[in-house]
């Protein structure tokens, strides 16, 4: 008397090992990025803010994040704001595109002639790196022959008021380097003061 085996191929056979031998192999696992890693894509889809070091939301962080302020665009979303108005448009309303630094001090803090050549744009990326830069993670731009290389530092509470510690690098014609030590302090939606 016959009995019937089942046959396997020799195919089948050499499939079904591969099979077995790769389900005992680890799997890769999908989730989302560290909290440390740029996010990219991911941020739009899951968080489409950048919080900033009060615990504002920005929709744009203007290269900061990744330590390159765009500064053209910077500029433009402060349009042709001067003075006092900056303040007023930045800090007003929930339309402020970008924080910005303000007040005199800063020239006096940086020192007159380089001062005297900041502009709107220079100071938003000023206040956008105090918003949201990482702590000695440095935000450079630049203009023409001069650059700039802001690193924010430990913060501090001076009374109400959140407040960081920075160094500003200028260098110019990469000649000439200044580092310059100083604090400011948040003094509204989306403003920095710089203090003495």
């Amino acid at each position: 008397m016959k009995t019937s085996e089942p046959r396997i191929s020799v195919r089948k056979a050499c499939l079904l090992l591969t099979v077995a031998a790769m389900s005992a192999l680890p799997q890769a696992a999908f989730s989302d990025p560290p909290a440390h890693a740029p996010a990219h894509g991911w941020r739009k889809k899951h968080d489409p803010n950048y919080q900033g070091y009060t615990g504002k939301k920005w929709e744009q962080d203007y290269g900061v994040v990744q330590g390159r302020c765009y500064r053209e665009a910077a500029g433009a979303a402060i349009g042709g704001a001067v003075g006092g108005v900056i303040g007023a448009q930045v800090g007003g309303g929930d339309g402020r595109k970008i924080a910005i630094v303000l007040g005199t001090v800063l020239g006096a803090v940086v020192g007159a002639k380089i001062g005297r050549d900041l502009d709107n744009a220079d100071r938003a990326c000023i206040g956008h790196a105090l918003e949201l830069g990482g702590e000695k993670r440095g935000v450079a731009w630049s203009v023409g022959e001069v650059a700039y290389l802001l690193t924010p530092q430990t913060g501090f509470q001076r009374g109400a008021e959140s407040c960081r510690n920075y160094i500003l690098q200028v260098s110019t014609g990469g000649k000439n380097t200044q580092n310059i030590k100083g604090a400011a302090c948040r003094a509204g939606n989306g403003t920095w003061q710089v203090v003495s």
